[in-house]
């Protein structure tokens, strides 16, 4: 404990300029000399913190000025080749990928991860240094809605291009593993990409939708665009759909409306409250044409000027601000017709799959980070003593994170599995059932997921984790929107219960019979019996759970909706784990994971069933509960 005069911004001591043009007054001179139990220091690996404390206290005698160098500091974590880096995602595609297939992607994943280290890593920080300016008049008055992008973010779309981060999933070179060595591609890329990663879900959406129409002649030029390796042609495309009556709610929000033209072409006129990518080539939207829907065709005519849009502003955002979004007017935007007329909204949950696995992409992305990062920090920091890493505390804090991290990436992993078996024709009945259920249920539980993760893995930094030039705060912002994006997590818990409708209760039988399946993979590993054993009984009450909601009508599934979708995420993503460690070369740290998962809480909505949650009478002491005092709350009692 020292004391210090203050404030010391009122003193007569002198300035020295320090630290990128700031001043610091000499506060040094003026203070008691600290006792040496009060010094907390960070030195690197192998340095012993005696001498380092000794050196502090030489340091602090002297002048801040006069310091040749400055020994009180945090060491920079720094990783490596992050496919190199990653156990988990080398041990999952040598056991699933074909050899051949294997030798080729583990060379080209190899050079992708050094590629990510030496160029897209600086360009990606680049990104949010600089972040887009709309520049909405030019010097003599005219109108131009000019959004400047930095040469960074202009150099992450050719990297696209030049990569295949699109054209991977359609050129189908590894049958039905091409969009597996996407996804993979996307999920390394992700979090040094800059932000550009949430273009790039547009795009991959809009080429989906294109292809899942037959490629028509009229679509042939855009598609080609779409999926092309040349910089020089490559398009992305934006995502039109968010107005002012509504989010989610595209069928009943959508007011634009599309006027047929003589030639066959439609006008579109309206205004989108929620531009994602404003500066994309090309974009698909919703519009009206007497309860019929359009998409436009592109967003700049042969002139480079806008196709009749006004750039009304862009938004402020808490975080993604490499990238720009914008409200924008339509104005007679040019537009072509894509769908058959009243399946607008039909068509494009094409384009929603994908970005909702694009969405999931980047919820695991984000936590592999954050994690690697607090684990490579720990290896460094040291605290009362030793190295975090020799901290149990702290260790078993990372461990918990890295539980959660492993059961997000496998989910990941077999979603786009099935999506490839799905794009390639050899899908079953029963794939097509369980990918349907499984892309809300892994995009609403890993959006929350990566949430709670990189900000539990922030904490573990320290003061270091709230600091703006570290570079983590950037990664916590651009996070927190996975559970938005897309569709909030009540809106696709809504959406789990329409596919259980859709397909008559066949997708849960689907969903039990693989479960089962994947455990019957572990019955001989004695190591993983008792997990086995808690997921068998989670099962069995899940279906306890479905045959007594079932009798008491939609209500009662409405209220269970989001318990339902995380009990599902849950049991799946510990059978995934199981099987995982169920391999005959898997690690101890497989087998850990499986059983530290299966220790949670797998069927919460059992749970809540049993306390009532579910019932008519807890919904109106809901309402009452959060209204309470307010003018709204007699209406809910």
């Amino acid at each position: 404990m020292f004391t210090c005069r203050l404030p010391w911004w009122r003193s007569s001591a002198t300035c020295k300029p320090w630290q990128s043009g700031r001043f610091l007054p000499r506060v040094w001179e003026t203070c008691q000399p600290p006792s040496r139990k009060a010094i907390s220091t960070t030195v690197g690996q192998g340095q012993q913190v005696g001498t380092q404390e000794k050196q502090v206290l030489e340091d602090r005698e002297m002048p801040l000025a006069r310091r040749e160098t400055e020994t009180l500091f945090q060491e920079q974590p720094q990783t490596g080749n992050q496919y190199l880096e990653d156990a988990l995602l080398r041990s999952y595609l040598k056991t699933h990928l074909p050899p051949k297939v294997l030798e080729e992607v583990n060379q080209d994943l190899e050079r992708f991860g050094n590629h990510l280290l030496t160029k897209i890593k600086p360009l990606g920080w680049e990104c949010e240094l600089n972040p887009p300016v709309f520049r909405q008049y030019d010097a003599w008055g005219q109108r131009v809605d000019h959004i400047v992008t930095c040469s960074a973010w202009r150099r992450m779309k050719e990297i696209a291009a030049e990569e295949g981060l699109i054209a991977e999933a359609y050129e189908r070179r590894y049958s039905n593993w091409s969009r597996l060595h996407q996804a993979v591609k996307l999920y390394l890329f992700s979090s040094s990409s800059g932000g550009f990663n949430c273009p790039l879900a547009m795009t991959d959406g809009a080429a989906k939708v294109i292809e899942s129409l037959g490629i028509p002649g009229s679509l042939k030029n855009a598609f080609d665009h779409l999926t092309s390796r040349d910089p020089k042609k490559f398009w992305t495309s934006g995502q039109w759909m968010t107005e002012r009556r509504g989010g989610s709610d595209v069928a009943n929000g959508t007011e634009t409306v599309a006027r047929k033209q003589p030639d066959g072409t439609y006008r579109l006129y309206g205004f989108k409250w929620f531009t994602s990518a404003a500066d994309s080539d090309v974009t698909l939207t919703l519009a009206r044409v007497v309860d019929a829907e359009g998409q436009v065709k592109q967003v700049r005519d042969e002139e480079g000027k806008l196709n009749s849009i006004q750039v009304q502003r862009l938004k402020d955002k808490l975080g993604t601000r490499q990238m720009a979004t914008a409200e924008l007017w339509l104005d007679g935007a040019k537009a072509e017709l894509i769908s058959a007329e009243g399946r607008g909204v039909a068509a494009i949950s094409n384009m929603l799959n994908i970005t909702r696995i694009h969405n999931v992409i980047g919820a695991v992305a984000s936590m592999r980070r954050m994690i690697s990062l607090s684990r490579e920090y720990a290896r460094r920091r040291v605290a009362f003593g030793k190295l975090l890493k020799d901290h149990p505390l702290h260790m078993q804090t990372i461990a918990r994170m890295e539980v959660q991290t492993r059961g997000a990436f496998l989910l990941l992993m077999e979603i786009v599995r099935l999506l490839g078996l799905v794009e390639t024709n050899m899908a079953s009945e029963q794939d097509q059932l369980l990918l349907r259920l499984l892309i809300p249920v892994a995009k609403l539980y890993t959006g929350k997921q990566a949430s709670a993760v990189v900000i539990e893995a922030m904490e573990s930094f320290g003061g270091q984790g709230y600091m703006e030039d570290t570079g983590l705060p950037v990664i916590v912002r651009d996070t927190l929107v996975l559970s938005i994006w897309e569709g909030t997590t009540n809106i696709l818990s809504l959406d789990v219960l329409r596919s259980l409708t859709k397909s008559q209760g066949q997708v849960m039988a689907v969903f039990f019979s693989t479960v089962q399946k994947k455990l019957e993979l572990a019955s001989s590993t004695a190591k993983l019996e008792p997990a086995v054993k808690q997921m068998r009984d989670a099962i069995s009450i899940l279906v306890q759970f479905t045959q007594a909601a079932g009798s008491k009508g939609a209500a009662t599934m409405e209220l269970a909706a989001r318990d339902f979708s995380y009990t599902l995420a849950r049991i799946y993503a510990g059978a995934l784990l199981i099987e995982h460690a169920a391999r005959p070369d898997a690690s101890s740290t497989d087998i850990s994971a499986a059983r530290r998962w299966c220790n949670q809480e797998l069927c919460p909505v059992a749970t809540e069933l049993g306390n009532g949650s579910y019932e008519a009478e807890e919904a109106l002491a809901d309402s009452a509960l959060v209204y309470e005092g307010s003018p709204a709350c007699s209406s809910c009692l």
